[in-house]
């Protein structure tokens, strides 16, 4: 096995359950270690494995790097800005100051398999219009210098430009390992929505087709942005961009949303029954690639009662006509529906002789569910509602902050769109390139509108804007959002049945300072590392910033609520009702910490500093847990 082989295979990341599944299926794989070994499981996988050096793929220089990015775990943290938030205590929706890359891993282990939607309109790699880490390795350390939070001088993020000799594949570099984190945050009924322009469109296709699978893209649609057309292109004035889409798995019925029909659909439902209103749509597939040959199990006869129309899969008697799916001209082609459904849903069929004689089934489309909505159709392909172009971004943004202030902002109402045809009324949305707020300004608004619960985490870097007003573009991201609040809030008459407000986090170093392997193993070395992890919490820092970092380590939500309580004079913070309570004071006694185990959570958490040196008191705190069956953890 190559080492570009062993590469391929450790990138996939794979989740502890799996890894302990394959090592059950395959247990002559296992090493010493608990570890899998890749060239005892390539031998198991026999013929399974591709060993050929051409394969058909994406691949661009720096690809290798980007399974490091992956897998590299983020030494940062999210610290909490409740003065920059809107109602901290009560809502669930998020923004995140800070690099998308470092906060998608953050997020990890609090939201894996809880996203239901993701909007995001990336770069377009226009040749100016993004910024990237020049080194993937130091993803964090190039943020904080980005940013001005460390004493080294120099930006390690910079621009790309297309005179670069890997123009393209920056771009794919800064993308994959994003949506590859992306992906693993969605349910098994997520969908991505991604926005792009005919510059990476190809390379989105592909990338999308490796990281989802080439059976879970939904589709591309093409969405017109400017009526007028972009009179600086060449030959052909362009006015449409895309938005693809790719689900986490396609064959989940409940991945998209139909929408609901407009007046003119509705005309065509022009008969009723005791159920209400539906029309008639033809049983047999008109699409003649649809055939005996392509689909043998939908070819099949229908019996028809003459007298009275009912049909069924199976004769009913002597007179009844049997009825096959061929056209007119005598073309073989197939029924829509399998005789299992025909069987048990031939209420909804009926029968019709037509002039030449010959008979049609029909199925009743009702306007109406059964859960009284109305029925939907399928989004098209081509969408050209003017209220979806850049006009209606730019203006939306003007009427909240008074200028446009970003080039090209998104309308509310594609995003609004999306979020249709993307979720139901209940759900998370990410957006993790947030930009000025479009999608949390559609989510409210749509929640608004059909009184929906939806769910936010947008992410923007703060990227500088070089303006007084907003220095960066996350500051724009934040007070756009306030603005949507309160334009709201004004209209219901600030009512509080909707969850109108946001946290704040920013991406900074753990509160935690590491252990440095790198330094020089000298006496004098290792002792002042040492000396430093007596008191390893970084100076500043809060109980809170501490408390929110031990709640996504911990894998609970940023959003969950958290309530403060005194105990033994003591403050503790109870996560869940009280499922898991942390205790950060720096004095600990037996007294309190029995208190404390003595409401039975199901974890404690206490801070090292807390037992100042005494390891009996430790061991004697730890024992008091355990006897109770209590996680105990010392951060």
């Amino acid at each position: 096995m190559t080492d570009t082989d062993k590469l391929n295979l450790q990138s996939l990341n794979i989740p502890e359950e799996k890894r302990e599944d394959l090592l059950r299926i395959f247990p002559e794989i296992r090493t010493e270690g608990g570890q899998i070994d890749f060239d005892r499981l390539r031998l198991a996988l026999g013929d399974m494995v591709d060993t050929g050096k051409e394969r058909y793929g994406l691949n661009w220089p720096g690809k290798s790097a980007c399974f490091k990015a992956i897998q590299t775990p983020s030494m940062g943290t999210l610290l909490p800005e409740p003065e920059e938030s809107v109602n901290f205590d009560t809502t669930e929706n998020l923004i995140i100051e800070g690099d998308n890359l470092e906060a998608l891993k953050l997020l990890q282990k609090s939201y894996i398999g809880k996203v239901k939607m993701i909007y995001i309109d990336p770069p377009y790699n226009t040749g100016n219009d993004f910024i990237y880490p020049d080194n993937y390795s130091e993803s964090l350390q190039t943020y904080l210098e980005y940013t001005g939070q460390t004493g080294e001088e120099g930006k390690r993020f910079s621009s790309n430009t297309d005179t670069d000799g890997r123009f393209h594949s920056k771009w794919l570099n800064m993308m994959y390992p994003r949506l590859y984190l992306a992906r693993d945050l969605l349910r098994d009924d997520g969908v991505v929505f991604i926005s792009i322009d005919d510059h990476e469109a190809d390379n989105l296709y592909k990338l999308g087709k490796e990281i989802f699978g080439e059976e879970n893209f939904v589709a591309s649609i093409s969405v017109q942005i400017n009526p007028r057309g972009r009179h600086l292109d060449s030959f052909v004035a362009k006015t449409h961009e895309y938005v693809m889409i790719f689900a986490k798995d396609a064959s989940n019925a409940d991945c998209m949303f139909g929408i609901e029909k407009s007046d003119r659909w509705i005309d065509e439902y022009d008969k009723c029954d005791e159920r209400g209103r539906y029309r008639e749509l033809g049983l047999r597939n008109r699409n003649q690639a649809f055939n005996p040959i392509t689909r043998p199990t939908l070819f099949y006869p229908i019996f028809v009662n003459p007298h009275s129309g009912d049909v069924d899969v199976v004769s009913s008697n002597f007179n009844s006509v049997e009825v096959l799916p061929v056209t007119a001209d005598g073309v073989k082609t197939c029924w829509t529906w399998g005789k299992i459904k025909v069987a048990n849903e031939k209420s909804l069929l009926t029968a019709k002789q037509v002039s030449d004689g010959t008979w049609r089934v029909f199925r009743k489309d009702y306007l109406e569910k059964i859960d009284g909505s109305i029925a939907t159709t399928l989004p098209k392909s081509l969408w050209v509602e003017k209220e979806m172009n850049n006009d209606y971004g730019r203006r939306s943004l003007q009427e909240l902050l008074g200028d446009s202030i970003v080039e090209f902002p998104k309308s509310p109402f594609l995003i609004n769109k999306i979020v249709e045809v993307g979720m139901g009324k209940d759900g998370l949305v990410l957006d993790f390139f947030a930009g000025s707020g479009t999608t949390a300004h559609a989510v409210l608004d749509l929640n608004k509108q059909d009184g929906g619960n939806r769910k936010l985490i947008l992410v923007q870097l703060p990227e500088p804007t070089d303006r007084t007003d907003y220095p960066t573009i996350a500051e724009i991201t934040k007070e756009r959002v306030r603005r949507v609040i309160k334009k709201l809030n004004d209209e219901d008459g600030n009512e509080k049945n909707q969850d109108r407000g946001f946290r704040v986090f920013k991406l900074a170093e753990s509160n935690f300072t590491p252990w440095d392997g790198s330094i020089d193993q000298t006496q004098e070395d290792i002792s002042r590392q040492m000396e430093m992890h007596i008191e390893h919490v970084r100076q500043g820092r809060t109980d809170e910033d501490i408390l929110y970092e031990i709640l996504l380590k911990s894998g609970f939500p940023l959003s969950i609520p958290v309530e403060t309580m005194q105990v033994d004079g003591k403050t503790l913070y109870s996560i869940h009702d009280g499922i898991m309570l942390v205790c950060l004071d720096r004095n600990l006694t037996m007294p309190l910490v029995q208190a404390i185990v003595d409401r039975l959570p199901e974890r404690v958490v206490f801070l090292d500093e807390g037992f100042a040196g005494n390891d009996a008191l430790k061991v004697n705190a730890k024992e008091a847990c355990k006897l109770k069956n209590i996680v105990f953890k010392v951060v």
